[in-house]
């Protein structure tokens, strides 16, 4: 008779806590932001609001708010916590603007901007991206986001104009679609750049567009 063998069950692994990840989220505000002189206090209020372990897989909750990039699948990632803030400051919002996003990505972003703006248009390359982005930004609440799955080069020119333009890939050069889609005064943040690129703020003005060069970025290309 052969005998009885007991196995023991593992554990299985704890996530981090609801407050753990409140926790992370106001260091990551502190440590990763503000020390990087991002200053505009609508744009830190809505980086402790927003919940950016909300928009990954919950294998990865316990890395959501550290310094850095995260891969969401396809070849894409949610950009670093402290990239994210220096783009959406440089976009200057007020508050009841409409703006164009090109590259939804997890929808993180998108959520920043919404807590910001007033209606916010995004296009994604790729279907599954924005599917499971609509899920979280609806069950998240926000209504006044709409996406589509389309070419991001070519903007969105049947609701354009628009107040401002943030893209979170990287073209070789800027595209003349998204510039021709911008009111006066508007502002595109975008990367430019193959192996070496640079975040731009173009800011378009009656005789034409100014550029600003804010840092050295590393981006997926801009499909």
């Amino acid at each position: 008779m052969n005998p009885i063998r007991f196995f023991r069950k593992e554990p299985v692994p704890k996530g981090p806590s609801a407050g753990e990840l409140a926790r992370g989220r106001e260091r990551m505000v502190a440590d990763q932001i503000v020390r990087r002189d991002v200053e505009d206090e609508r744009v830190l209020a809505a980086l402790r609001k927003v919940e950016r372990h909300r928009f990954l897989d919950p294998h990865q909750w316990a890395s959501a708010y550290g310094d850095h990039p995260l891969p969401i699948g396809d070849e894409q990632t949610i950009s670093q916590p402290y990239i994210v803030a220096l783009m959406t400051q440089a976009l200057s919002l007020q508050g009841g603007e409409r703006v164009l996003e090109v590259g939804t990505g997890s929808g993180y972003q998108t959520a920043i901007l919404a807590e910001l703006a007033g209606e916010i248009f995004s296009i994604e390359l790729v279907p599954r991206l924005s599917e499971r982005a609509r899920s979280i930004l609806d069950e998240l609440g926000y209504s006044d986001i709409h996406l589509r799955v389309g070419d991001g080069r070519a903007g969105w020119p049947e609701q354009a104009p628009f107040d401002a333009i943030l893209v979170a890939a990287a073209p070789r050069e800027v595209p003349e679609a998204l510039l021709a889609q911008l009111i006066e005064g508007g502002r595109l943040v975008i990367p430019v750049g193959v192996l070496n690129q640079e975040l731009e703020v173009h800011t378009r003005h009656e005789s034409g567009f100014s550029v600003t060069r804010l840092a050295a970025v590393r981006f997926v290309p801009l499909r």
